[in-house]
């Protein structure tokens, strides 16, 4: 069983795309199984969206343990390897699985963005988010995503790098996120500031 609540209590609210990586966890759970050990399951998430809550949340596998690495693609897709076998699956959604965007809802959520909506607005935005969220949480998961079993090798396990200190700014950086510049061991904002002169 799901715990959808406690999912929702750690992302902050319900919302579709928080529906979205609850379903796809429910598949990982389902297929790979849940996380036996610390980085027993690695996820691989192709976006940075609501629903990497839910995976995190659901399937233990956590950007702090090493065993979630974001890939920057835009794309609703997450890949799963069991590191014991070596079984994984990727986790795609279907281009049509919500069906057609309803206008009502868009034009509400842009207003909300802007600031701009009235208490009246935000309220109905908020009942057709929540409307749009209970509808994923229910639709069948092979109309919401294709399964593919995927032949990939897990990353390496998280490593503990030594922190070396910015010559510069003073703070402790992790060794392997230093540059070196005019002799001189710097953090990123520091080499990139050094560099601009």
């Amino acid at each position: 069983m799901l715990d959808i609540q406690g999912t929702q209590r750690f992302h902050g609210h319900m919302c579709p795309g928080l529906a979205i990586g609850i379903r796809a966890a429910e598949i990982v759970l389902r297929e790979i199984g849940a996380h036996s050990a610390d980085e027993e399951i690695v996820a691989l998430v192709e976006t940075d969206m609501c629903g990497v809550d839910a995976i995190q949340y659901l399937t233990g596998c956590t950007f702090g343990k090493g065993n979630l690495i974001h890939l920057d693609y835009g794309k609703s897709a997450f890949t799963f390897i069991r590191r014991s076998d070596g079984k994984a699956i990727r986790i795609v959604a279907r281009p049509n699985a919500f069906g057609e965007p309803n206008p009502e809802h868009q034009a509400l959520f842009a207003r909300v963005r802007s600031g701009q909506a009235t208490e009246e607005e935000r309220a109905r935005f908020w009942t057709l988010h929540q409307e749009r969220s209970q509808q994923i949480l229910n639709a069948p998961l092979e109309q919401l995503f294709e399964v593919q079993s995927v032949t990939t090798r897990a990353p390496a396990r998280a490593r503990i790098w030594e922190s070396l200190v910015c010559e510069e700014c003073g703070e402790k950086t992790m060794e392997t996120r230093t540059r070196r510049l005019g002799g001189r061991t710097l953090c990123i904002p520091c080499f990139q500031a050094a560099e601009q002169r």
